[in-house]
């Protein structure tokens, strides 16, 4: 019975999330309210067990940051400087934020990347009159791909690297940087044509980018060398977290609350907590708390498991058909939650014969990062992309991401395949 109600309530709920109809997140909560009223599981299990608070308070932490360091004017003035260094042309820029978000994506993390890079390019997008979709579109695409990338560029990563010791960082670039560099310009070539003609920026305003002073926009008080200053020790603890081994949430709570303390005379706290996208943080848990009712009635569990029994025990289909389950699923629930219920699963693998897993943990991080741009809901940056962007009057349609994301995905996945066949696979079987 648990299994029905927890299915029913879940498939509702993403219906609902998927025709916009109703705020997401109050939809999200609604359904995790519903599981905790047909007893799916009890309120300490949702606070203890399937809410991850790290997220949330990571998501948080740089909401604050970045609320207190935009009052100062410097993403204006860097999204100023930046458009006119590509004179306001729109592939160029199409181009250069995809790089940027790639590579702070790989070196930092997706979700605090799109959180500095979205208020820029909404910003140089209203002033161009150009369509926010296309960029916002390539930054969550490019933000999955450079996530990839590495141990610290998405949570999947990040949980597998904790989870099997030998997987350090060195190991994650070496495995799966290549494909991710491959996938990026794959995924160039397929957005740029789609978008070259409705990619027009008048003359006019052009000419207005360029003789806009940047300079005017910073606002040259104390609180603007302190923001940088909190801002850059914060992005420089999350690039050497793995060095100076301290989470990553850590860092973040760290960074915060010192900008806090030291603007509160200039900016006062509650303003400052009136601009953190709340939205965003309580649809994060309704999620959380979703996934944690497939969790909790073992249907995520059991369709893993049952993947052993499909293949038969076969190595490399168990592999194959991994990443492929992990590419899907992570477009439809978030894929933090999907991969804290399929390590334990992977590591049981063991049981049934099947020594040499590494092949397996990669197919599960392909799946997962690159899976997560099916849809809104795929990955953390998706939904934060999304918040953010509602937040400025640029609401992403769900269908209208996904009629881009699930083929994007597909072909990846097709990509994905034929690299773990070729580097893996055929090495192992012969």
């Amino acid at each position: 019975m648990d299994i029905i109600l927890a299915g029913i309530i879940f498939i509702v709920s993403y219906i609902f999330i998927m025709t916009d109809k109703i705020n997401r997140a109050v939809v999200a909560m609604a359904g995790g309210v519903l599981l905790l009223l047909t007893g799916i599981y009890d309120i300490n299990e949702m606070f203890t067990n399937y809410i991850d608070w790290n997220t949330i308070a990571l998501l948080f932490s740089m909401m604050v940051l970045i609320s207190i360091t935009e009052k100062t004017g410097l993403f204006s003035f860097v999204a100023v400087r930046f458009a006119q260094q590509v004179r306001g042309s729109p592939i160029p820029l199409l181009i250069g934020v995809s790089i940027l978000t790639a590579i702070g994506s790989a070196l930092l993390d997706n979700v605090t990347t799109v959180l500095i890079l979205v208020p820029i390019i909404l910003k140089i997008t209203k002033q161009l009159n150009l369509p926010a979709f296309p960029y916002l579109l390539v930054i969550i695409f490019s933000s999955n791909i450079g996530g990839t990338a590495t141990l610290i560029g998405d949570p999947p990563n990040i949980m597998i690297g904790q989870a099997v010791d030998h997987l350090t960082f060195l190991s994650f670039i070496n495995h799966l940087a290549p494909l991710a560099i491959i996938m990026f310009f794959i995924m160039l070539g397929t957005v740029l044509p789609l978008f070259r003609r409705t990619l027009r920026s008048g003359d006019t305003s052009t000419e207005d980018l360029m003789k806009t002073n940047a300079s005017a926009y910073l606002v040259r008080t104390p609180m603007l060398y302190q923001s940088i200053a909190v801002l850059t020790m914060t992005l420089l603890g999350f690039l050497l977290h793995a060095f100076i081994h301290i989470d990553l949430t850590i860092i973040a709570l760290s960074g915060a609350i010192l900008l806090l303390l030291l603007t509160e005379k200039e900016m006062d706290t509650e303003q400052v907590f009136s601009r953190v996208e709340w939205v965003t943080l309580f649809f994060f848990i309704g999620l959380f708390t979703l996934v944690g009712g497939l969790e909790s009635a073992g249907i995520i569990d059991e369709l893993a498991r049952a993947i052993v029994l499909w293949t038969d025990g076969d190595f490399a289909a168990t592999a194959i058909l991994i990443l492929w389950i992990s590419g899907l699923f992570s477009g439809i629930v978030d894929n933090i939650p999907f991969v804290a219920a399929m390590i334990p699963v992977v590591e049981e693998f063991e049981s049934y014969g099947m020594i040499y897993l590494d092949p397996i943990w990669w197919s599960l991080a392909l799946g997962a990062c690159l899976g997560g741009n099916a849809t809104l809901v795929g990955a953390s940056a998706n939904v934060v992309v999304a918040g953010l962007a509602e937040g400025e009057g640029q609401k992403l349609s769900f269908i209208r991401f996904m009629l881009y994301g699930v083929p994007f995905v597909i072909l990846s996945l097709v990509i994905a395949t034929i690299y773990i066949y070729i580097r893996y696979l055929i090495p192992y079987m012969s």
